[in-house]
């Protein structure tokens, strides 16, 4: 049966056509789900919340439009909440935004921007800062604090924040080069 047979089936209720639609797509939107949350749990909890959503609101299906992208859109605003979660970083949407119009738009995209190995390899870069560098990065890059707040809170003049700020995007920046997107995103959103 094809997709838009399956879809009407759905809207009237049918769970054979659900169980069918669910089958041929429950593996690839796992896949896109997972490279993303790189947890199995996680995943699952996505995929079945986007499974629940489309079942609950079956009465709105449009046959006539992609699927794939009511899916796939059901889902990105899923894995938009649990990132956020994650991260709490605002630029994070920009980032899943663009992972989901490739993955909406072709069978498959060679995926070069890996989430997870970026935050391993900020946490290294981390280390090769002083103390007082990571701390002010910090405060700066992940609390979202100004250059004058931390200067309040760490008693100590805006200038010595900014110049220890710079130093350790120095670092950053050259410990993070391959990820350059990823860093423009957590460097630039703040």
């Amino acid at each position: 049966m094809d997709e838009k047979h399956l879809l009407l089936g759905i809207k009237a209720g049918s769970t054979e056509c659900y169980r069918q639609l669910y089958e041929h797509w429950v593996s690839r939107l796992y896949g896109f789900v997972f490279r993303y949350v790189k947890s199995e749990p996680v995943t699952d909890d996505i995929v079945q919340e986007t499974f629940l959503r489309i079942w609950t609101n079956r009465k709105k299906l449009d046959p006539n439009c992609s699927f794939k992208s009511y899916l796939f859109t059901i889902s990105y605003h899923l894995l938009l909440k649990e990132l956020r979660r994650r991260l709490n970083h605002p630029l994070m949407e920009e980032f899943i935004k663009c992972q989901y119009e490739w993955a909406a738009s072709s069978d498959y995209v060679e995926e070069y921007m890996d989430l997870e190995r970026f935050r391993e390899a900020l946490v290294k870069a981390k280390q090769k800062l002083t103390p007082r560098q990571c701390e002010i990065f910090e405060l700066n890059k992940e609390q979202e604090l100004s250059v004058a707040e931390i200067a309040e809170r760490l008693s100590i003049s805006e200038q010595v924040v900014r110049n220890q700020l710079s130093a350790s995007l120095k670092v950053i920046r050259a410990e993070l080069q391959k990820f350059t997107c990823l860093l423009a995103l957590f460097l630039y959103g703040f």
